[in-house]
């Protein structure tokens, strides 16, 4: 890897990362992230507003990130190629969106071992929210190392 490309794999995590947190903190709103989670086999809930929600979220997730890459590149002065953009950004939204819809990431840590730690909710930590967050920092690496190639 060059020293070029390394700089710009570096940058654009650091704004794909700083642009996730923005969406997923800030411009989500309280129905995305009540309702995104939702499936019909759970007593009053609805898979197709689950569904709609995450839609909604993922689609503001990734136009936040896709603002931020752009802004920040530019205002850093290196280019990026559009099709490895797209398909960084398409990377990071799919993850997200399965991610978010909760059911297949609870699956994957069940079929890893890791379902104990998922279901976590004392001591202070949330092991559903903390396996997200690294699903999602381990997307956003790889979407990282797309753009800068």
């Amino acid at each position: 890897m060059t020293s070029a490309r390394a700089a710009r794999f570096a940058a654009s995590y650091a704004l794909l990362r700083a642009a996730a947190d923005v969406a997923d903190h800030w411009v989500q709103t309280d129905h995305q992230a009540g309702t995104k989670g939702q499936h019909d086999h759970n007593g009053g809930q609805s898979s197709a507003a689950g569904r709609a929600a995450c839609a909604a979220h993922v689609a503001t997730y990734t136009a936040t990130q896709a603002l931020v890459l752009l802004a920040g590149s530019r205002l850093l002065g290196f280019r990026l190629r559009p099709g490895r953009v797209a398909v960084a950004l398409a990377l990071s939204a799919v993850t997200h969106y399965v991610a978010d819809r909760r059911e297949p990431l609870r699956r994957l840590a069940d079929a890893t071992g890791s379902g104990p730690f998922y279901r976590l909710t004392d001591h202070g930590m949330n092991g559903a929210y903390a396996l997200d967050q690294a699903f999602h920092h381990a997307f956003e690496t790889a979407a990282a190392l797309i753009v800068s190639a």
